[in-house]
């Protein structure tokens, strides 16, 4: 994989991808406690952009688990100068988590190409239409971006209604 990773301009995955694929692990925190802080993958981000370092933007997923239908959500950015931290929703009743991977990187893209000079608001954008994916029956996340946009701009509980 590291042979193929090289040439990446973005590289993404979930909180355990680097130390299943690249033996890199967070320097403190236990991704199998439940719990995800954000802060605890920053250096994880720091290591792949050692090990990468053509690489643009290092994106994690973070998802703490509480139990099978209670999750949070959430996700930072690494630009190679700068971390972003996106809101921790708490997803309270998961209806689906088949193409929530997808939908991330979907609105990853539809954010990084729609708010070109603006990082935070892109990881803003893919995590909101994650989120409001795991709300969703299949696998395609059949929201609109205004949905998103509203979720984005909600209250700073972070829960989710659908």
């Amino acid at each position: 994989m590291p042979g193929l990773v090289k040439y990446c301009d973005i590289i993404l995955g979930n909180e355990e991808d680097a130390e299943k694929v690249f033996g890199i692990s967070p320097d403190r925190g236990d991704v199998h406690a439940g719990k995800v802080e954000s802060s605890e993958y920053e250096s994880v981000c720091k290591k792949l952009r050692l090990q990468f370092s053509d690489a643009k933007k290092i994106i994690i997923t973070l998802r703490g688990s509480i139990s099978a239908d209670h999750n949070t959500w959430s996700g930072i950015l690494y630009s190679g100068e700068k971390f972003f931290e996106a809101p921790v929703y708490q997803i309270t009743h998961i209806v689906d988590r088949v193409g929530g991977g997808d939908s991330f990187t979907g609105g990853l893209i539809y954010g990084l190409l729609t708010y070109k000079d603006d990082d935070q608001k892109a990881l803003n954008f893919a995590v909101a239409a994650s989120c409001l994916k795991h709300t969703i029956h299949g696998d395609f996340n059949l929201v609109s971006v205004s949905e998103v946009e509203q979720l984005m701009k909600g209250d700073s509980s972070g829960r989710v209604v659908r």
